[in-house]
């Protein structure tokens, strides 16, 4: 039987390289769609590179030639400029769905995000909840689901998965103001009391996810999914588990929630902080979404917990050799510039 062809859109990215590596030697062809280079060395031999936007119809085009199944991970994230998230998010979504049904896509997986339902007011959030998302990434995500509600309505096989925060190796951005002061033997500052539950997610229980709505019924996987974890405690005592981790007896500090918000929008307008307002609005608050749907539909059984997701992610991260000189950027597989909270460590 020859083997199904797979794309996955943002395969240069840090869901992307994890989705290629879980599925290499799974039996499928594998294809990656990316404007960026893919910098893993060990999937170059395993993976057809195409390099392309999603906005761009005859890279597209090209891309999609002879693909049976579509994961759709690619996405301008919320430190890109305004118009790169929307064109990104919405029409390079359309252009991708026009293609993929053109070509009788077999089935298509969309990646979008918890944050679409905003700033939470309830727990647990369902998949069912009123969606109203915060900044132009938020925003856009939901324009993107409804898209994707536009052509399951025509008929596709369109499973939309919203992940809570994802986390595991290769996995920087903001994790790397974490793991870098734990590293330099630093205490760590949190929003508020850090008693909030704030649900994360391990990289490879995300593709397990994916590749369950790659292979279940069509009858199960046709839906709209919250993907997290099982088990999670407060933030303080899983910030606390990475800081014990790296053996200097530093502690979570707890700094006034509302006055270091105040202050981090100030720092967001004058460009002199890495955090936007979906993390630091979110940050002191709990935020967990119920996963029932994804368990009794497709089986979903996450392996791990939010405290050995983030332990998971730091021994990767104090395995690299100089981590505190990796190339600062705006995406995932990158540390994020420290800007002003940099000068902070000097009091903790």
């Amino acid at each position: 039987m020859e083997a199904q062809h797979v794309l996955v859109t943002g395969g240069a990215g840090f869901l992307g390289v994890n989705l290629l590596r879980h599925l290499a030697g799974k039996g499928y062809a594998l294809a990656s769609l990316d404007l960026a280079e893919c910098t893993a060395p060990d999937l170059i031999e395993q993976v057809t590179f195409h390099r392309g936007d999603i906005r761009d119809p005859d890279a597209v085009q090209q891309a999609l030639q002879g693909i049976d199944l579509v994961v759709h991970t690619a996405a301008a994230l919320p430190r890109y400029a305004t118009a790169d998230i929307y064109t990104t998010e919405v029409d390079g979504t359309r252009t991708l769905l026009q293609e993929a049904q053109r070509q009788q896509v077999q089935r298509f997986i969309h990646i979008s995000s918890t944050a679409v339902y905003g700033v939470p007011d309830h727990h647990p959030l369902l998949e069912t909840d009123a969606l109203s998302g915060v900044g132009p990434y938020g925003k856009a995500k939901i324009q993107a689901e409804q898209v994707c509600l536009e052509f399951r309505a025509q008929g596709m096989i369109l499973p939309i998965l919203r992940p809570k925060t994802f986390v595991g190796p290769e996995r920087l951005g903001v994790f790397a103001l974490l793991y870098q002061w734990a590293v330099e033997g630093r205490n760590f500052p949190i929003l508020g009391s850090g008693r909030n539950r704030y649900q994360l997610l391990d990289v490879e229980d995300l593709c397990i996810a994916i590749l369950l709505c790659l292979t279940q019924p069509v009858q199960a996987v046709n839906e709209t999914f919250n993907i997290g974890a099982k088990v999670f405690k407060t933030v303080r005592e899983e910030y606390q588990s990475v800081l014990d981790c790296a053996g200097f007896g530093k502690k979570v500090v707890s700094i006034p929630a509302r006055p270091a918000i105040l202050g981090l929008q100030l720092l967001d307008r004058l460009h002199l902080s890495p955090l936007y307002p979906w993390i630091y609005e979110t940050a002191a608050r709990d935020s967990f979404a119920s996963i029932e749907r994804a368990e009794h539909a497709l089986g979903y059984a996450p392996t791990y917990s939010n405290e050995q997701a983030l332990l998971r992610n730091f021994e990767w991260y104090r395995s690299q050799r100089e981590p505190s000189a990796m190339q600062a950027g705006i995406t995932h597989r990158v540390p994020w510039k420290q800007g002003v909270l940099g000068l902070l460590k000097a009091f903790f």
